[in-house]
């Protein structure tokens, strides 16, 4: 173990809870960030559906004229 000294220092009763915890606050606010600064979480996580990539880029085409009749 790299780390195998540090147990000297900090007991574990002590350290491994503070580790669990520090990496649990930092998962929130990561996830906490990703809800706050984007558009489509908050449209997905209200059940809207996600709009194909093709609907998305391209704007929408003038439908197609009828072809003309021949007489």
């Amino acid at each position: 173990m790299i780390y195998g000294k540090m147990w000297t220092v900090v007991k574990p009763t002590v350290g491994i809870p503070i580790f669990i915890a520090a990496v649990a606050i930092s998962s929130f606010c990561v996830h906490l960030a990703i809800v706050s600064n984007t558009t489509w979480v908050k449209a997905f996580l209200q059940g809207n559906a996600p709009m194909p990539a093709s609907m998305a880029a391209a704007p929408m085409a003038a439908p197609m004229a009828a072809p003309a009749a021949k007489k």
